[in-house]
């Protein structure tokens, strides 16, 4: 993605919303906003994009139906406040997102849910069958059971993690700021704003303020944090003024409207990096020869059929190595099964999985997609 004319080619968007934008800066939830985002996300939905909803806001609505003017400190009345919201939050959406005839999804996460790898792949899994389907999941940070958001972090950070789980090409991130800017725009009418950059630049993140707003608890610093951390997947980041008409086919259009933070690589290309230098390998797939052709001049995923051995223990998205007859190593990846359950299918066709296994995950043992070969 190297100029904004490509960001319209993108097909999976993650969207991000913050608390001042969703509440109209704590006046209660500004269903005009809600109602004109979910009409640029129906008109993305319609030229072919998957986009994922992550959306502040539960807290400031909270309050807001609490008859509360200021933001609790106390972590109780945080997460009382949080699923009051909620409740007001989601159905405002989906009131919005049926107008158009789409179907919304809520999905509450926590941090927890995206650092275990078990449940960041269930999570992943869900999200997916979920764009499949031509839904728009709407997310939030689990804040009844979890503490993270809601003390130290903003849902900028929760953004990031989900362009990662889904793939995502592009992140936007709207917020009551037009961007970057070199110096903070509220005490310097003379400062200028930063059109393009690098993610994770560090003259870029020295020109951002560390201080949140009062609604959401992320300033600047955090947005750029988010890009930098979206970027090791291969998503460029657009950090934009949510109050802007038509902000997000703007984006699409490739209009020059707030700021862009490229990646340093193609998101497969970041991705196969990050399997093949920071993973360790846990287990190791025996391949027959035929397997070996079909992955390594071929290109394509591994399955069942092709594999003759099973050794280590490995939980389903570990890295294993996957070596030839003669012992030589072939490719490393993500397994869709555990060790127990590949030694079952070992050797069979794909479609027995369901048969063998008692369910089916995926049809490959690991797909090209998360496969480094050698």
């Amino acid at each position: 993605m190297n100029d904004r004319n490509s960001l319209g080619q993108s097909r999976r968007w993650v969207v991000k919303v913050g608390s001042a934008l969703v509440t109209n800066n704590g006046q209660g939830l500004d269903e005009g906003a809600l109602a004109a985002w979910a009409t640029q996300l129906a008109a993305l939905h319609r030229q072919g994009k998957q986009v994922t909803l992550v959306s502040s806001g539960a807290v400031a609505a909270g309050m807001e139906r609490l008859g509360w003017s200021k933001r609790p400190q106390a972590l109780h009345e945080l997460q009382a406040a949080a699923a009051v919201g909620q409740m007001r939050l989601i159905q405002a959406y989906e009131t919005e997102f049926a107008r158009h005839g789409l179907h919304a999804a809520q999905i509450l996460l926590s941090y927890a849910d995206l650092t275990d790898r078990q449940r960041h792949l269930n999570a992943r899994s869900t999200l997916k069958t979920l764009l499949d389907l031509d839904t728009i999941p709407i997310i939030n940070e689990n804040d009844t059971v979890s503490t993270e958001e809601l003390r130290f972090g903003d849902n900028d950070s929760l953004a990031s993690l989900v362009a990662n789980l889904v793939e995502a090409e592009l992140m936007v991130i709207l917020t009551d700021q037009d961007g970057l800017f070199d110096q903070d725009p509220r005490n310097h009418p003379d400062a200028r704003l930063i059109s393009e950059g690098q993610a994770g630049d560090a003259a870029l993140l020295a020109m951002a303020t560390p201080t949140p707003g009062a609604l959401g608890r992320g300033g600047m610093f955090t947005k750029l944090t988010a890009a930098a951390r979206a970027a090791r997947g291969g998503a460029a980041t657009v950090i934009a003024n949510g109050r802007h008409p038509d902000v997000l086919l703007r984006i699409a259009r490739g209009d020059a409207i707030g700021t862009l933070l490229h990646p340093a690589r193609e998101p497969l290309a970041a991705r196969k990096q990050w399997i093949n230098s920071h993973l360790q390998a846990h287990g190791e797939l025996t391949l027959d020869a035929g397997a070996v052709r079909v992955v390594r001049e071929a290109g394509r995923s591994l399955l069942p059929v092709g594999v003759t051995a099973v050794q280590g223990h490995f939980r389903r998205g570990d890295v294993v190595i996957c070596r030839g007859p003669d012992g030589v190593e072939v490719a490393r990846g993500l397994v869709n099964y555990s060790a127990e359950e590949c030694r079952r299918i070992q050797g069979q066709p794909s479609n027995r999985i369901p048969e063998l296994l008692g369910y089916v995950d995926e049809p490959e043992l690991i797909h090209r997609d998360n496969m480094v070969v050698h």
